[in-house]
């Protein structure tokens, strides 16, 4: 079948009634999330996951997915009238988007941000379409050494790039594998870590784990504290940007979806690395770089293309090799797992309605995105004012149903009222959830794939050094350890000789 083929049966099962409508849901719910600050979009992935386990595996992802990249687009109104970013890729969007809003040009602000993120999601919709295949062709040429060695990369520079001390980092992606191999083994059948506990037999569920990890911690720590933020109370006008406007922004939107596009491929970089890398590069090419900080469009305009561009483009090692790029799309790999749908190589092949009916979702997704966030600014700015503590308890409510209702267990619950604790506990004291999710997910595929290579070469290491890619691969995770490692000894040393 050929490719317009394909895109024709994906927009033909995108528009069916039940797809279509829980596609709005998905950004509708995605751009709720972006708009509240501190919730963000791997809370509410792993909060309505529960929810899909009714629906069919492409009416599943397509809701998902739709509250992924919807977060993108919402975090922008808060950054640009609150000066508080509704997540975290949207931190760039509030150095030239509020001092807009307080020119009052909150209008060309919110308008010229809206368009750039459809301009960026279409485009790298597009490069998703076109390269996906390609890249699935050449995955399936590589065996499990190429693959163990391309996850512990991945692992390895998500962890190297993540925030916080990198020591920290480290520690969570390591409990994230103990907990992964939290079961029976797979090649022994013998349990695991269960500590005896027969509930733990299948393993540590994702669901109640992801649930109280990112949503009921969240919840906690935004409870504790409490955001003062002044909120533009002028009338919005002026939406749609001039030609002036355009003008000025157009290069910055392309040279932030090429760079949001392919940083968004990294594991590890995703949105928030784009953003911050667009910026920069927009200063730099800039004729007037001393005006930035006071309200250029164009440090509105190059983030926002790169953000959405990356979070896109991180479905693509999703689809075709089955690894996460970020957090949010490593508990999206959760979901394709429940339902029975292993991301890689074949999805494409096995199942071209999931990936096919996913990508035209994306580009109906973007154009109802860009119709809810023009003409609804005035309901997210209210949504923004409602007291935190009201909202709170909902979302408690919600998540205790939802891990209930998994499998009907009590035991699932207090599964996620552990880890909401841990959780909370994490946050406190600044350690990444990210690395450990990403380290949970990663982990049981990374040991089924070096217990593979290892049976093929009859336990001989050097397996992992024969293939080029592979080698690659541990080359980039060595270097990376240890520029890591080494700054750690060298900050320590001067305080062996500090004398009292």
């Amino acid at each position: 079948m050929g490719v317009f083929e394909n895109i024709a049966n994906g927009f033909i099962t995108a528009f069916q009634p039940l797809n279509l409508s829980l596609c709005f849901i998905g950004v509708l719910v995605g751009t709720f999330t972006g708009v509240l600050p501190g919730l963000g979009p791997v809370a509410a992935i792993a909060l309505l996951l529960p929810l899909t386990f009714d629906l069919s595996p492409v009416t599943a992802i397509i809701l998902l997915s739709g509250i992924y990249y919807g977060a993108m687009y919402g975090g922008s109104t808060t950054s640009i009238l609150v000066n508080i970013p509704g997540e975290a890729a949207s931190v760039v969007t509030c150095i030239e988007g509020y001092p807009m809003a307080r020119q009052g040009r909150a209008g060309p602000a919110l308008g010229i941000s809206a368009f750039a993120s459809l301009i960026a999601g279409t485009i790298s919709i597009i490069g998703v379409m076109i390269s996906a295949p390609l890249i699935s062709e050449f995955a399936l040429k590589i065996g499990p050494p190429e693959f163990f060695s391309l996850m512990l990369l991945g692992l390895t520079l998500v962890t190297y790039i993540s925030h916080g001390p990198v020591i920290k980092a480290l520690m969570m992606a390591a409990l994230g594998l103990v907990l992964g191999t939290v079961g029976l083994d797979n090649v022994s059948g013998l349990p695991r870590f269960t500590l005896g506990i027969k509930y733990l037999l299948d393993g540590v569920p994702l669901v109640p784990f992801a649930m109280g990890l990112f949503g009921i911690s969240e919840i906690l720590v935004n409870l504790e504290e409490t955001l003062h933020a002044e909120i533009y109370q002028k009338k919005i006008d002026g939406i749609f940007p001039t030609v002036k406007d355009w003008t000025t922004s157009i290069w910055a939107i392309f040279r932030g979806t090429v760079i949001g596009f392919f940083l968004g491929l990294l594991p590890g970089a995703g949105p928030v690395i784009a953003s911050f890398a667009s910026y920069g590069v927009e200063k730099r090419v800039s004729k007037y770089p001393e005006k930035f900080g006071t309200g250029v469009i164009e440090g509105v305009a190059g983030p926002e293309s790169a953000n959405n561009a990356a979070a896109q483009s991180a479905f693509i090692p999703l689809f075709t090799l089955g690894i996460p790029a970020t957090p949010a799309i490593a508990i999206l790999l959760g979901g394709f797992v429940i339902h029975g749908i292993q991301p890689g190589p074949l999805l494409i092949a096995n199942h071209p309605d999931v990936f096919w009916g996913v990508v035209a979702s994306m580009y109906i997704g973007n154009v109802m995105l860009l119709i809810l966030n023009l003409p609804m600014i005035g309901l997210w700015v209210r949504i923004i004012m409602i007291p935190y503590v009201y909202l709170s308890p909902l979302i408690l409510l919600f998540c205790l149903i939802g891990a209930f209702s998994i499998n009907y267990s009590s035991s699932d619950v207090y599964l996620m009222l552990m880890f909401s604790i841990v959780g909370y506990l994490m946050k406190k004291c600044k350690y990444e959830g990210g690395s450990l999710i990403l380290a949970f997910i990663l982990g049981p595929p990374m040991e089924k794939t070096l217990r593979q290579s290892l049976i093929m070469s009859q336990g001989d290491f050097s397996i992992f050094f024969q293939s080029p890619i592979s080698l690659i691969g541990l080359c980039g995770a060595a270097f990376l350890l240890i520029t890591t490692i080494l700054p750690l000894f060298r900050t320590r040393r001067p305080a062996l000789g500090v004398k009292d």
